[in-house]
Protein backbone atom coordinates (compact mmCIF):
# COMPACT_ATOMS: atom_id res chain seq x y z
CA UNK A 1 0.00 0.00 0.00
CA UNK A 2 2.77 2.51 0.97
CA UNK A 3 4.69 2.21 -2.07
CA UNK A 4 1.93 2.27 -4.48
CA UNK A 5 0.71 5.29 -2.39
CA UNK A 6 4.19 6.76 -2.92
CA UNK A 7 4.40 6.41 -6.29
CA UNK A 8 1.26 7.89 -6.99
CA UNK A 9 2.27 10.74 -5.45
CA UNK A 10 5.74 11.33 -7.23
CA UNK A 11 3.76 10.82 -10.53
CA UNK A 12 1.53 13.82 -9.29
CA UNK A 13 4.31 15.81 -8.15
CA UNK A 14 7.82 14.45 -9.01
CA UNK A 15 9.88 17.35 -7.27
CA UNK A 16 8.49 16.59 -3.98
CA UNK A 17 11.50 14.67 -2.11
CA UNK A 18 10.21 11.76 -0.22
CA UNK A 19 12.67 10.41 2.56
CA UNK A 20 10.23 9.15 5.09
CA UNK A 21 6.58 7.74 4.17
CA UNK A 22 5.11 6.64 7.15
CA UNK A 23 1.32 4.97 7.37
CA UNK A 24 -1.05 6.01 9.89
CA UNK A 25 -3.58 3.58 10.77
CA UNK A 26 -6.81 5.50 11.85
CA UNK A 27 -8.79 6.32 9.40
CA UNK A 28 -11.79 4.66 8.71
CA UNK A 29 -12.34 5.92 5.22
CA UNK A 30 -8.82 6.81 4.40
CA UNK A 31 -5.71 5.86 4.22
CA UNK A 32 -3.24 8.15 5.67
CA UNK A 33 0.70 8.43 5.18
CA UNK A 34 2.85 11.24 6.60
CA UNK A 35 5.36 12.31 4.15
CA UNK A 36 8.73 13.50 5.65
CA UNK A 37 7.26 13.61 9.11
CA UNK A 38 6.02 17.48 7.72
CA UNK A 39 3.15 16.65 5.32
CA UNK A 40 0.05 14.44 5.69
CA UNK A 41 -1.43 12.43 2.91
CA UNK A 42 -5.32 10.70 2.42
CA UNK A 43 -5.88 8.70 0.04
CA UNK A 44 -10.11 7.33 0.00
CA UNK A 45 -10.43 3.91 0.36
CA UNK A 46 -13.78 3.52 -0.98
CA UNK A 47 -15.49 5.01 -4.45
CA UNK A 48 -17.97 7.09 -2.12
CA UNK A 49 -15.21 8.92 -0.51
CA UNK A 50 -14.06 10.37 -3.18
CA UNK A 51 -16.76 12.35 -3.47
CA UNK A 52 -16.36 13.34 -0.17
CA UNK A 53 -13.21 14.47 -0.34
CA UNK A 54 -13.75 16.84 -3.11
CA UNK A 55 -16.38 17.90 -1.23
CA UNK A 56 -14.12 18.57 1.68
CA UNK A 57 -11.31 19.96 -0.09
CA UNK A 58 -13.97 22.71 -0.80
CA UNK A 59 -15.01 23.57 2.46
CA UNK A 60 -11.61 24.15 3.88
CA UNK A 61 -10.26 26.33 1.07
CA UNK A 62 -13.52 28.29 2.15
CA UNK A 63 -12.80 28.43 5.77
CA UNK A 64 -9.08 28.71 5.82
CA UNK A 65 -9.42 32.28 7.16
CA UNK A 66 -12.46 32.36 8.71
CA UNK A 67 -11.65 29.59 11.75
CA UNK A 68 -10.11 30.26 15.02
CA UNK A 69 -7.78 27.12 15.04
CA UNK A 70 -5.48 25.84 12.70
CA UNK A 71 -6.86 23.40 10.06
CA UNK A 72 -6.32 21.65 7.64
CA UNK A 73 -5.00 23.72 3.95
CA UNK A 74 -4.98 21.03 1.11
CA UNK A 75 -1.95 22.04 -1.01
CA UNK A 76 -1.57 19.26 -2.35
CA UNK A 77 -4.15 17.33 -4.54
CA UNK A 78 -5.05 14.74 -7.35
CA UNK A 79 -8.85 14.16 -8.67
CA UNK A 80 -8.32 13.37 -12.27
CA UNK A 81 -8.73 10.12 -12.36
CA UNK A 82 -11.35 10.00 -9.77
CA UNK A 83 -10.24 6.45 -8.54
CA UNK A 84 -9.34 4.57 -5.57
CA UNK A 85 -5.43 4.74 -5.27
CA UNK A 86 -5.34 7.27 -7.55
CA UNK A 87 -7.26 10.49 -5.62
CA UNK A 88 -5.47 12.31 -2.49
CA UNK A 89 -4.99 15.26 -0.91
CA UNK A 90 -1.83 16.48 1.51
CA UNK A 91 -1.39 19.39 3.87
CA UNK A 92 0.91 20.11 5.91
CA UNK A 93 1.10 18.61 9.57
CA UNK A 94 -0.41 20.11 12.45
CA UNK A 95 1.31 19.96 15.42
CA UNK A 96 -0.12 18.26 18.58
CA UNK A 97 -1.47 14.87 19.29
CA UNK A 98 -4.87 13.63 19.92
CA UNK A 99 -6.76 14.84 22.78
CA UNK A 100 -7.60 11.31 24.35
CA UNK A 101 -10.27 11.29 27.44
CA UNK A 102 -7.59 9.78 29.02
CA UNK A 103 -5.65 13.28 28.75
CA UNK A 104 -8.12 14.79 29.90
CA UNK A 105 -9.39 12.86 32.56
CA UNK A 106 -5.88 13.21 34.04
CA UNK A 107 -5.77 16.67 34.06
CA UNK A 108 -6.27 17.94 37.54
CA UNK A 109 -6.31 22.19 37.23
CA UNK A 110 -9.86 22.88 36.18
CA UNK A 111 -9.00 25.87 34.92
CA UNK A 112 -7.03 24.26 32.14
CA UNK A 113 -9.94 21.83 31.65
CA UNK A 114 -12.12 25.02 31.23
CA UNK A 115 -10.18 26.56 28.84
CA UNK A 116 -10.15 23.91 26.59
CA UNK A 117 -13.81 23.52 26.51
CA UNK A 118 -13.90 27.21 25.74
CA UNK A 119 -11.47 26.84 22.66
CA UNK A 120 -13.57 23.83 21.26
CA UNK A 121 -17.04 25.89 22.16
CA UNK A 122 -15.44 28.50 20.73
CA UNK A 123 -13.90 26.82 17.37
CA UNK A 124 -17.57 25.55 16.78
CA UNK A 125 -19.23 28.71 17.10
CA UNK A 126 -17.10 30.14 14.78
CA UNK A 127 -17.62 27.36 12.16
CA UNK A 128 -21.25 26.81 12.98
CA UNK A 129 -21.96 30.71 12.17
CA UNK A 130 -20.01 30.98 8.76
CA UNK A 131 -22.02 32.23 5.98
CA UNK A 132 -23.29 29.20 3.67
CA UNK A 133 -24.84 31.64 1.36
CA UNK A 134 -23.29 30.99 -2.46
CA UNK A 135 -23.05 34.57 -2.92
CA UNK A 136 -20.24 34.54 -0.22
CA UNK A 137 -18.23 32.06 -1.77
CA UNK A 138 -19.77 29.07 0.26
CA UNK A 139 -19.56 26.15 -2.45
CA UNK A 140 -22.72 24.54 -3.33
CA UNK A 141 -23.92 21.31 -1.15
CA UNK A 142 -26.85 19.29 -1.32
CA UNK A 143 -29.36 21.09 1.31
CA UNK A 144 -29.65 19.27 4.78
CA UNK A 145 -32.26 17.46 6.64
CA UNK A 146 -31.32 16.17 9.56
CA UNK A 147 -34.36 14.38 10.89
CA UNK A 148 -34.92 12.79 6.81
CA UNK A 149 -31.04 11.75 6.98
CA UNK A 150 -31.83 10.63 10.41
CA UNK A 151 -35.07 8.33 8.93
CA UNK A 152 -32.88 7.20 6.29
CA UNK A 153 -30.18 5.53 9.14
CA UNK A 154 -32.64 4.21 10.81
CA UNK A 155 -34.23 2.84 7.89
CA UNK A 156 -30.74 0.97 6.96
CA UNK A 157 -30.07 -0.04 10.51
CA UNK A 158 -34.00 -2.05 10.45
CA UNK A 159 -33.50 -3.58 7.32
CA UNK A 160 -29.70 -4.62 7.56
CA UNK A 161 -28.78 -4.11 11.46
CA UNK A 162 -31.80 -5.71 12.82
CA UNK A 163 -30.65 -9.09 12.08
CA UNK A 164 -28.15 -9.31 14.32
CA UNK A 165 -29.13 -7.59 16.90
CA UNK A 166 -31.03 -8.74 20.53
CA UNK A 167 -34.68 -8.23 20.49
CA UNK A 168 -34.37 -6.11 23.69
CA UNK A 169 -32.15 -4.07 21.95
CA UNK A 170 -34.09 -3.58 18.52
CA UNK A 171 -36.65 -2.30 20.79
CA UNK A 172 -35.12 0.13 22.57
CA UNK A 173 -33.23 1.88 19.18
CA UNK A 174 -37.13 1.48 17.99
CA UNK A 175 -38.67 3.83 20.81
CA UNK A 176 -35.46 6.14 20.07
CA UNK A 177 -35.88 6.84 16.48
CA UNK A 178 -39.35 6.88 16.80
CA UNK A 179 -39.32 9.48 19.71
CA UNK A 180 -36.87 11.76 17.83
CA UNK A 181 -38.74 11.54 14.50
CA UNK A 182 -42.07 12.07 15.69
CA UNK A 183 -41.09 15.69 17.56
CA UNK A 184 -42.53 18.71 16.29
CA UNK A 185 -41.87 18.79 12.58
CA UNK A 186 -40.87 22.72 12.92
CA UNK A 187 -37.00 23.03 13.05
CA UNK A 188 -35.93 24.50 15.84
CA UNK A 189 -32.08 25.07 14.94
CA UNK A 190 -30.92 26.51 11.58
CA UNK A 191 -28.47 24.29 9.64
CA UNK A 192 -24.83 25.49 9.96
CA UNK A 193 -21.78 24.28 8.85
CA UNK A 194 -20.43 21.55 11.14
CA UNK A 195 -17.60 19.16 11.43
CA UNK A 196 -19.42 16.43 11.47
CA UNK A 197 -16.99 13.97 13.35
CA UNK A 198 -15.74 16.06 15.93
CA UNK A 199 -14.29 13.41 18.35
CA UNK A 200 -10.88 13.11 20.10
CA UNK A 201 -8.78 11.72 17.15
CA UNK A 202 -9.58 14.91 15.15
CA UNK A 203 -8.98 17.09 18.39
CA UNK A 204 -5.29 17.88 18.55
CA UNK A 205 -3.51 19.55 21.61
CA UNK A 206 -0.10 20.63 22.83
CA UNK A 207 0.21 18.54 26.37
CA UNK A 208 2.92 20.87 26.73
CA UNK A 209 1.04 24.19 26.84
CA UNK A 210 -2.69 22.44 27.31
CA UNK A 211 -3.90 24.10 24.41
CA UNK A 212 -5.97 22.63 21.92
CA UNK A 213 -3.49 23.11 18.58
CA UNK A 214 -6.06 22.30 15.98
CA UNK A 215 -8.82 20.12 14.00
CA UNK A 216 -8.77 17.84 11.78
CA UNK A 217 -10.56 15.65 9.38
CA UNK A 218 -13.73 17.66 7.49
CA UNK A 219 -14.72 14.42 5.55
CA UNK A 220 -17.61 14.75 7.24
CA UNK A 221 -18.13 18.32 7.16
CA UNK A 222 -21.10 19.88 5.63
CA UNK A 223 -24.84 21.38 6.30
CA UNK A 224 -26.51 19.93 9.15
CA UNK A 225 -27.38 20.25 12.76
CA UNK A 226 -24.83 21.50 14.95
CA UNK A 227 -25.99 19.79 17.77
CA UNK A 228 -24.21 16.53 15.66
CA UNK A 229 -20.88 17.69 16.17
CA UNK A 230 -21.81 18.34 20.13
CA UNK A 231 -22.76 14.62 20.35
CA UNK A 232 -19.19 14.04 19.47
CA UNK A 233 -17.41 15.84 22.14
CA UNK A 234 -19.66 14.03 24.68
CA UNK A 235 -19.31 10.58 23.38
CA UNK A 236 -15.26 11.50 23.81
CA UNK A 237 -15.47 13.13 26.56
CA UNK A 238 -18.29 12.48 28.80
CA UNK A 239 -21.40 14.43 30.19
CA UNK A 240 -19.52 16.71 32.44
CA UNK A 241 -17.03 18.05 29.66
CA UNK A 242 -19.75 18.57 27.46
CA UNK A 243 -22.00 20.29 30.24
CA UNK A 244 -18.60 22.96 30.06
CA UNK A 245 -18.76 23.51 25.93
CA UNK A 246 -23.02 23.45 25.85
CA UNK A 247 -22.74 26.16 28.69
CA UNK A 248 -20.10 28.67 26.76
CA UNK A 249 -22.60 27.87 23.66
CA UNK A 250 -25.90 29.82 22.51
CA UNK A 251 -29.01 27.74 23.49
CA UNK A 252 -26.64 24.86 24.61
CA UNK A 253 -29.68 23.22 26.46
CA UNK A 254 -31.18 22.73 23.62
CA UNK A 255 -28.02 21.65 21.83
CA UNK A 256 -27.34 19.36 24.67
CA UNK A 257 -30.85 17.35 24.22
CA UNK A 258 -30.42 16.39 20.54
CA UNK A 259 -26.71 15.68 21.14
CA UNK A 260 -27.85 13.16 23.38
CA UNK A 261 -29.88 11.42 20.46
CA UNK A 262 -27.04 11.58 18.15
CA UNK A 263 -24.89 10.50 20.39
CA UNK A 264 -26.86 7.29 20.48
CA UNK A 265 -26.36 6.52 16.89
CA UNK A 266 -22.21 6.45 16.58
CA UNK A 267 -21.71 3.08 17.49
CA UNK A 268 -24.46 1.77 15.17
CA UNK A 269 -23.53 4.16 12.12
CA UNK A 270 -20.23 2.82 12.53
CA UNK A 271 -21.56 -0.90 12.22
CA UNK A 272 -23.91 0.01 9.10
CA UNK A 273 -20.73 1.76 7.75
CA UNK A 274 -18.96 -1.82 7.77
CA UNK A 275 -22.12 -3.40 6.48
CA UNK A 276 -21.97 -1.64 3.79
CA UNK A 277 -18.26 -1.26 2.90
CA UNK A 278 -17.05 -5.08 3.87
CA UNK A 279 -15.55 -3.53 6.89
CA UNK A 280 -15.69 -6.36 9.51
CA UNK A 281 -13.87 -4.75 12.12
CA UNK A 282 -15.97 -1.45 11.80
CA UNK A 283 -18.70 -3.80 11.74
CA UNK A 284 -18.07 -5.74 14.32
CA UNK A 285 -17.09 -2.86 16.83
CA UNK A 286 -20.17 -1.07 15.98
CA UNK A 287 -22.59 -4.20 16.82
CA UNK A 288 -21.10 -5.49 19.73
CA UNK A 289 -23.11 -4.10 22.34
CA UNK A 290 -26.56 -4.72 20.51
CA UNK A 291 -26.19 -8.58 20.10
Amino acid sequence: MVRKYRERILEVYPDLSIAKCQPIDTGQNNDVLVINQSLVFRFPKYKVGIAHLQKETKILEYVQPLRSLPIPNPIYRSFDPLEVGKVFTGYRFLPGTPLWEESLTRIENDDVVQGLASQLAAFLLDLHSISTDSSDGFPHLEDSDPREEMYQLYHGIQTKLFPFMRKEAQEEVSVSFETFLNRDSSPTFRPALIHGDFGASNILWEPETCRISGIVDFGGSGLGDPAYDFAGLWASYGEAFLDRCVSLYPDGNEIADRARFYRSTFALQEALHGFDNGDKQAFENGIQAYR
